[in-house]
């Protein structure tokens, strides 16, 4: 049985979604990214799936992480 994705997975995906039509992630940004991920206190896959796929376009820098 397919697990349904938690809110959070969704907030998740629309921030980064922001992040890579930016090709920008701010501090906060990056920081209200890592609070939405934990408030349940548990990453799911979908979850540690979209972190990944950040931290990828973060190391290949398609993404780049600017100062506020």
């Amino acid at each position: 049985m397919q697990q349904k994705p938690s809110d959070s997975a969704g907030k998740l995906a629309e921030m980064i979604k922001k992040a890579i039509a930016d090709c920008e992630l701010s501090t906060s940004e990056y920081t209200e990214i890592m609070k939405i991920a934990n408030e349940d206190q548990h990453i799911d896959s979908q979850e540690q799936n979209l972190l990944n796929q950040l931290q990828s376009l973060l190391a290949n820098g398609t993404i780049k992480r600017v100062k506020d």
